[in-house]
């Protein structure tokens, strides 16, 4: 089955269950062994894999671990992404325009036409 937020939450947990033993059977672990490696009771197993709530989470996360699930935590609730605004921050800032050396001689002054010209703008013909 699915989980699809369609489904109860004693459906959800009944699935986790069902999904939780069928991999200790593939891997070949009683009950007893995974209670035992992951340090606790073989009776919380049987709740867990019958999907009973009331499980703690500290149980689920040992049971993980020994079945080599752990890692799919970070699958199950992500990092958050930043927003957009802490994007733009961590990118740092972006340079808008270029700054002459510092020291560098100032510009000679710009002028529209030179005097050979008689004032007009290069490349205008007299008229």
């Amino acid at each position: 089955m699915k989980i699809t937020p369609l489904i109860t939450d004693d459906a959800a947990l009944a699935e986790i269950g069902t999904r939780l033993e069928r991999i200790r059977l593939e891997r070949n672990v009683t009950q007893a062994a995974l209670a035992r490696e992951a340090g606790i009771s073989r009776r919380t197993i049987v709740r867990l894999e019958q999907g009973e709530g009331g499980v703690g989470t500290v149980a689920l996360l040992r049971v993980m671990r020994v079945l080599g699930l752990f890692e799919r935590l970070d699958q199950l609730v992500p990092e958050p992404l930043p927003s957009p605004i802490e994007q733009l921050r961590l990118q740092g800032r972006r340079r808008q325009r270029a700054s002459g050396a510092r020291g560098e001689e100032a510009p000679t002054q710009w002028a529209w036409a030179d005097p050979a010209s008689k004032g007009h703008a290069p490349g205008e013909a007299d008229r």
